[in-house]
């Protein structure tokens, strides 16, 4: 069994996701490429002190990227979009 701080990596942070916690209080993160959603939604509602709704996960694919005249590949990564209950939130910059 994974440890809460190895399933969830980060969240992600970005215009676009931003304005899904918004709108729609979903929540995006970078997760293991192992973790499965059974995982996710125990992560989160544990760091978090939240009740998760929904969990939706894809893989995201590394680009290519050159260096003069060397191509490398970035590695893949797992995203996270976590669909909390209503009225819930996550307050990522809290502020005393």
């Amino acid at each position: 069994m994974r440890t809460l701080y190895e399933v969830i990596r980060r969240p992600i942070i970005s215009e676009k996701s931003t304005a899904l916690a918004e709108i729609g209080g979903k929540y995006a993160f970078e997760v293991a490429m192992k973790a499965n959603k059974q995982e996710i939604r125990a992560a989160v509602q544990n760091l978090f002190n939240v009740q998760v709704r929904d969990v939706r996960t894809m893989v995201m694919h590394g680009k290519a990227k050159r260096v003069g005249s060397f191509e490398t590949k970035k590695a893949n990564w797992k995203k996270a979009l976590v669909t909390l209950a209503e009225g819930q939130k996550i307050d990522f910059f809290q502020t005393k």
